[in-house]
């Protein structure tokens, strides 16, 4: 007996589009893969083919070590030149694929894996579809003597810049840098936004992923996986 559509929970919507992502990995393939809840049912599913691929570049630690636990090989980022496909969720998605990332923290190395794929696969539930992006918190990863200079200018723009924390201490990144939560944006520009943030003195990186923007998404939705071609 199956589960009714309309009654799928969040986290069946993201194991359906984890599914749906195989269909986008070639056998014998490198495959990029990101970081986050929906993409863990990502590396669920491709382990049931991980004989037919060499393996993975993964976006971060924590996905290195799924991948690793389920027996799919990791490689460096600086061993490969190319992937055909990098799969990845996102915090926010609009109508032209562009996205805000990092809610997880990994943004930096996401983009990095992202750089290297001919083709962003986005996965994502329905909830992650917006008009406009900027309702989620965008995060900024920063060099930490740098942090306030930034919320500054965040602030300048009638925007509100906050340090992530955890545990009550600021949060490392992977890459031993803190993040910065930018609430109060709207981004009509998400082009010319990324460009501009990304010369500010002592930011790593920004959440916006409009030059690595997604190719295709593949949307959880009550009716199942509805694809969106950019």
């Amino acid at each position: 007996m199956t589960t009714p559509a309309a009654a799928l929970s969040q986290d069946e919507l993201k194991t359906l589009v984890g599914q749906a992502a195989l269909q986008y990995v070639q056998p014998g393939e490198i495959v990029g893969v990101g970081t986050g809840s929906t993409v863990n049912k990502f590396i669920d599913a491709l382990a049931t083919i991980k004989d037919q691929i060499r393996g993975a570049v993964s976006s971060s630690v924590a996905s290195t070590e799924r991948l690793k636990a389920l027996g799919i090989a990791v490689f460096d980022a600086n061993e490969v030149e190319s992937l055909s496909v990098y799969i990845d969720g996102a915090d926010e998605i609009d109508g032209k694929g562009y996205m805000v990332k990092g809610g997880g923290a990994a943004l930096t190395r996401e983009k990095i894996v992202a750089a290297l794929a001919k083709r962003f696969i986005c996965i994502a539930d329905e909830s992650k579809l917006v008009d406009a992006l900027g309702a989620f918190p965008l995060p900024v990863e920063v060099i930490p003597m740098a942090a306030q200079q930034i919320a500054r200018r965040f602030e300048a723009r009638g925007a509100n810049a906050t340090l992530r924390l955890k545990d009550g201490q600021p949060l490392v990144t992977d890459n031993g840098q803190h993040i910065l939560d930018v609430r109060g944006l709207s981004i009509a520009d998400p082009l010319a936004f990324e460009s501009e943030v990304n010369q500010w003195p002592g930011v790593v990186t920004v959440g916006v992923f409009a030059h690595q923007k997604a190719s295709v998404c593949l949307l959880g939705t009550a009716q199942g996986v509805r694809t969106i071609a950019y």
